[in-house]
């Protein structure tokens, strides 16, 4: 089933369950940190961390609900928490999203990063 961006959802079986991502390169992208991670590399790779940006909170009688960014994936490299997200369309709430969650986690490292042929060009913020 393709998407309004037109990516293909894919699936990974990395042999303890089945994956299901929502592009091919979100899909590389894992295969890629699954075998940095398998080869000792990099550690507690998790994939759809979700990341809290506005508690749920009430004003003059209307609720309104808690916020989160919802990364692609974390994991651990060099003693350090790393975030990734793997991108073909930038979108406005993506942006905004992206800008409050550095804000609140200014020692995290963040990366966003992009198939281009084969070959990943990363950016990092």
């Amino acid at each position: 089933m393709a998407s309004k961006y037109k990516n293909k959802k894919c699936k990974f079986d990395n042999g303890n369950e089945i994956l299901q991502f929502d592009s091919q390169a979100e899909r590389a992208r894992y295969v890629d940190l699954f075998d940095r991670q398998t080869r000792g590399l990099i550690s507690n790779l998790r994939c759809q961390p979700r990341f809290l940006l506005t508690e749920n909170f009430t004003r003059n009688g209307c609720k309104f609900q808690a916020e989160f960014y919802i990364a692609d994936f974390e994991y651990r490299e060099d003693y350090q928490t790393v975030i990734e997200d793997v991108k073909g369309v930038e979108t406005a709430v993506y942006k905004s999203k992206r800008k409050r969650f550095l804000k609140l986690n200014p020692d995290l490292i963040f990366r966003e990063l992009r198939l281009i042929g084969h070959k990943w060009e990363v950016k990092e913020l």
